[in-house]
């Protein structure tokens, strides 16, 4: 079992940019000095802080624009644990710059890295690089099909819709033969089936989905994985929800407000983008927007958060891992941005030393 540290290297309200990094930078220290086995990089694009009080508060203001730099700068200050994207959105960037740079950080790391990639469910950091959202389905799969053959090929060459080289070598070549563990994002139905019939790894979450229709996703694609004939089974991820405290109380009330807030506005977002060209489908999103709409806080802690005592926490946690057959839990460890840094660091210290130790 892996066990990380979601990142979304939070821009809170009222902090400078160098406290942002500072913060981020200590959740790293964190985990390399707890023992975990890594943390996770989120990407996050014109996500700038807005006053808390506004309507659906402050969103979930973020520095991690750019990734692959932090995750350099992380594999420069540790010696253990292992970088990872969670996830590179690939339709945004040019494939061949993004094969350089992630074959870099696996090579300063010395092959502590793993890509997790995808194309992000929302449609605004799209408009934001002008790019249609309609194209990001073909944009991503040829993206991720011209990094790899930048990886495992010394010279190649590729004509698509939307990229063309001609007898290119691309340089480095990743630390890890032959390159570093590629997780694809899964995050409606469509994508586990085919994600499965195309043998990769995954990387899911508890965000738009619940455990029931989870559990329900990942069947089917562990029967597409052993119908496409792949060996072995599936690996799979769960990013998941976790605040540990040292009493039952605590854990339930300390990152109350900001988790309401951030599945309230989960459930808005998905109720306005339901029309989006490219999105997940219409009715998809419609259902969504049902569910966390109607919501309530208790609801949340049954189906898709992990807080709780520490032991609590093991408990549900192993359960979860039995149910869902999991390889690996990334915990997001500030669901809505909004939880007080203390509070944040004592959670992650507890999880570190106290739930992980009861799941190894």
């Amino acid at each position: 079992m892996h066990f990380g540290l979601i990142m979304e290297c939070d821009y809170r309200y009222g902090n400078t940019l160098e406290e942002s990094f500072t913060e981020a930078f200590d959740v790293v220290d964190a985990a390399e000095s707890g023992g975990l086995d890594g943390v996770w990089l989120a990407e996050r694009h014109f996500a700038a802080p807005r006053d808390p009080l506004d309507p659906m508060g402050g969103g979930i203001p973020s520095i991690v624009s750019t990734p692959l730099i932090m995750a350099s700068a992380i594999a420069a200050r540790t010696e253990r644990i292992r970088i990872g994207c969670a996830v590179a959105v690939l339709p945004l960037l040019h494939p061949i710059r993004m094969a350089e740079e992630a074959a870099t950080v696996d090579q300063i790391s010395r092959g502590r890295f793993d890509f997790g990639v995808g194309r992000s469910g929302f449609a605004r950091s799209y408009q934001g690089y002008n790019i249609p959202y309609d194209e990001s389905r073909e944009r991503f799969q040829e993206s991720l099909d011209v990094i790899l053959n930048a990886w495992t090929h010394e010279r190649f060459s590729h004509k698509g819709k939307f990229f063309e080289y001609n007898d290119v070598c691309v340089l480095p070549k990743p630390y890890q033969k032959p390159y570093p563990p590629v997780r694809v994002a899964a995050t409606t139905k469509e994508t586990f089936p085919r994600t499965g019939t195309q043998g990769y790894h995954i990387f899911v979450g508890l965000r738009g989905l619940d455990r029931p229709d989870l559990a329900q996703n990942l069947r089917e694609y562990q029967r597409a994985w052993k119908e496409a004939g792949h060996e072995g089974e599936g690996d799979v991820f769960l990013r998941i929800p976790i605040y540990v405290a040292e009493t039952a109380e605590k854990a339930r009330s300390e990152p109350e407000e900001s988790t309401w807030r951030s599945y309230r506005r989960l459930a808005e977002t998905f109720g306005n983008s339901a029309s989006d060209s490219g999105a997940t489908p219409d009715e998809e999103r419609r259902e969504r927007y049902q569910r966390l709409s109607t919501i309530t806080y208790d609801d949340l802690l049954r189906d898709r958060l992990a807080y709780g005592t520490p032991d609590a926490v093991a408990k549900q946690l192993k359960e979860i891992t039995e149910e869902l057959q999991l390889s690996g839990i990334i915990a997001e460890t500030n669901v809505g941005g909004l939880i007080p840094s203390d509070r944040v660091k004592n959670s992650i210290d507890l999880f570190a030393k106290e739930v992980v130790p009861q799941l190894r």
